[in-house]
């Protein structure tokens, strides 16, 4: 048995070096004056479709569809910015003083 296509463990000895840059990017980011952001791991469907198209190889190729409980159509994210944009306008960053700087 193998890991899924696209796919890849990350062992003990790769972790060490993973963290080390994970910190010295977030360190840069915040010394640039930027925020942190980090949004949910699945989205309303809509967040991806209405963001990049219902025939982009994004929406056709790259997404895993489920639906909720409720009926509701939800997505695991292909990526990472139509979430970022949901968040800012959900809440309210609109207003802020811009550009607002954030990193996820």
């Amino acid at each position: 048995m193998q890991t899924p296509k696209g796919t890849k463990d990350m062992l003990p000895e790769d972790h060490e070096y993973f963290t080390y840059i994970k910190k010295l990017v977030r360190h840069r980011c915040r010394q640039a004056g930027f925020r942190r952001i980090s949004t949910p791991i699945f989205e309303h469907t809509d967040v991806f479709t209405r963001g990049v198209g219902e025939t982009s190889d994004i929406v056709s190729k790259e997404m895993y569809t489920f639906e909720d409980r409720k009926g509701r159509s939800l997505t695991l994210k292909p990526e990472g910015t139509a979430g970022v944009v949901r968040a800012y306008i959900q809440h309210g960053m609109t207003q802020l003083p811009q550009p607002v700087e954030l990193y996820y």
